[in-house]
């Protein structure tokens, strides 16, 4: 019986939870709080990744690098690219959640959850002192993203610039990183049976105008998702790597299926690596470099849905949020999403991360888990056509890019 239950696809096990959770809480009512503990332990486990997976992901994407003279000509402009988009790609998200109010679409009388947090009146001057971690242990203990953040880039550079001496411990993280994946998988497999006791408990206590909230934020993250893809990549290609933008799109079909089927942009880098080179004649040095940098740290489609998930966790629970803590999502979202594992689910362990920079409930994570993998394929299919455009927009600028081997690919 395990073995035919693991050998249909999570995503199809999750979706089925999710028709299945909605209809025995629809039936059932108020009293589908009483399997809400199920869910309960689902979102424990995901915060329990948080601190070793951000850690080891981030240290090891940073060593990956391999060397600091990469950051160059080839590295410089990539990451200028990554940050530039996923600024753009997390505002897109705020916008997107300020102007629907997805959130708002919930029945906030129905919820009992506790007091609302206070609002974030940090100073300007206290936010720039709580990035520099005073004790590396505390801010691990106590979940702190952004100094968690830089204390993992600083590990991550400091091997790098050890060079030999540094390679041993590179390895560990190497390992600890792949280690945190397979432990995020096995968590994964818990998705279908939260997913159940969440959906459950929301239609059961919510009824459907929580459900309507769910669609309009499922709307929303295709829509942000559709922006960030054929208006934005499509101008990087036109603009500035002055290539028809079809030929782009036809180039790189193939990782836009496996991305949209597997959810996991560490699944789909050998395909992408394959269009790169094969059908986007990007050469082998850059899109090694570029796409697998980018597997690991350019996540734009998962950066604008941190920033729509936190608006729509605002709106639910009543936080105000100022123009500040806009400024603090936009900052946690994009490094949230360079930290985001490349695997399904790893946007949904993010967000404990940008909830807590501004207060919003970590209880929004039970609303959004039960219809997460149905974005995530979405965002996913966002973040691996990004490695592919920023990968052929470098290519281009660098002249690593054979124009002809591109425009001889759309006729195979």
């Amino acid at each position: 019986m395990l073995k035919a239950w693991f050998a249909i696809a999570l995503w199809k096990r999750v979706i089925a939870a999710l028709l299945l959770g909605i209809i025995i809480g629809l039936i059932w009512g108020p009293g589908a709080e009483s399997i809400k503990i199920v869910g309960d332990v689902f979102i424990a486990f995901i915060k329990m990744l948080v601190v070793p997976l951000i850690f080891f992901s981030l240290v090891s994407g940073v060593a990956a690098i391999g060397d600091l003279r990469k950051l160059g000509a080839v590295g410089g402009r990539a990451l200028l690219l990554f940050i530039v988009t996923g600024q753009i790609a997390v505002w897109l998200g705020l916008l997107l959640g300020t102007l629907v109010k997805p959130g708002l679409l919930v029945d906030q009388g129905a919820i009992v959850l506790g007091a609302t947090p206070e609002p974030n009146e940090t100073t300007w001057r206290e936010m720039v002192l709580s990035v520099v971690p005073s004790s590396p242990v505390q801010v691990m203990a106590d979940v702190a993203v952004l100094p968690l953040i830089v204390f993992a880039l600083l590990i991550g550079v400091g091997i790098l610039m050890a060079g030999k001496e540094g390679d041993p411990l590179g390895r560990i993280f190497d390992a600890g990183s792949v280690v945190m994946q397979k432990v995020t998988m096995v968590v994964m497999e818990l998705t279908p049976f939260g997913v159940f006791a969440l959906m459950a408990w929301v239609a059961g206590t919510l009824g459907f105008s929580a459900l309507q909230a769910l669609g309009a934020l499922v709307a929303l993250n295709y829509l942000g998702c559709l922006l960030i893809i054929t208006v934005m990549y499509s101008a990087m290609i036109k603009f500035i790597a002055k290539l028809p933008v079809m030929d782009f799109f036809r180039g790189i079909v193939d990782a836009i299926a496996v991305s949209y089927s597997t959810a996991s942009s560490n699944a789909t880098l050998p395909v992408t690596l394959r269009c790169a080179q094969r059908n986007l004649g990007v050469s082998k040095s850059v899109s090694s470099f570029v796409i697998a940098l980018g597997a690991t740290i350019n996540m734009n489609g998962t950066a604008m849905y941190l920033g729509l998930a936190t608006l729509f966790g605002a709106q639910i629970f009543g936080v105000d949020l100022s123009w500040v803590d806009y400024g603090m999502i936009a900052l946690t979202a994009t490094l949230g999403a360079i930290g985001a594992a490349g695997i399904p689910g790893a946007g949904l362990i993010m967000m404990a991360l940008v909830f807590g920079t501004v207060g919003v409930p970590l209880e929004t994570i039970a609303f959004v888990a039960g219809v997460d993998r149905i974005m995530d394929m979405m965002r996913t299919t966002t973040n691996v056509s990004g490695d592919a455009a920023v990968a052929v927009t470098v290519a281009s600028m660098t002249g690593e890019l054979d124009r002809a081997e591109m425009v001889s690919a759309d006729d195979v």
